[in-house]
């Protein structure tokens, strides 16, 4: 899958160092991936969950959230919000 963008998840790690490591694995493990749907999707990642329109993918055992948009039929994952747990909690980003 196409991951747009890289970048933010580059200037969440510079502020949260040690999700740096967890968040390039997910990158890679999304990028060979080519699930067909959701289904699929959480085969592969077994925790994402889907809220609304969003998929909800936590990272680094759930000290930090991914929020992104995945179009299955383009083969693209837009990144639209990186977090951490407590920050998600707030709902800020709804």
């Amino acid at each position: 899958m196409r991951i747009i963008s890289r970048k933010a998840l580059r200037q969440f790690w510079e502020r949260h160092p040690d999700s740096q490591s967890a968040l390039a694995r997910w990158f890679k493990i999304i990028e060979h991936a080519h699930p067909r749907n959701f289904n699929e999707l959480r085969a592969i990642f077994p925790s994402a969950d889907q809220v609304g329109a969003w998929i909800v993918f936590n990272i680094g055992g759930n000290k930090y959230r991914l929020v992104a948009s995945v179009h299955f039929n383009r083969g693209r994952v837009y990144i639209r919000h990186v977090m951490t747990h407590q920050e998600y909690s707030q709902e800020n980003w709804k």
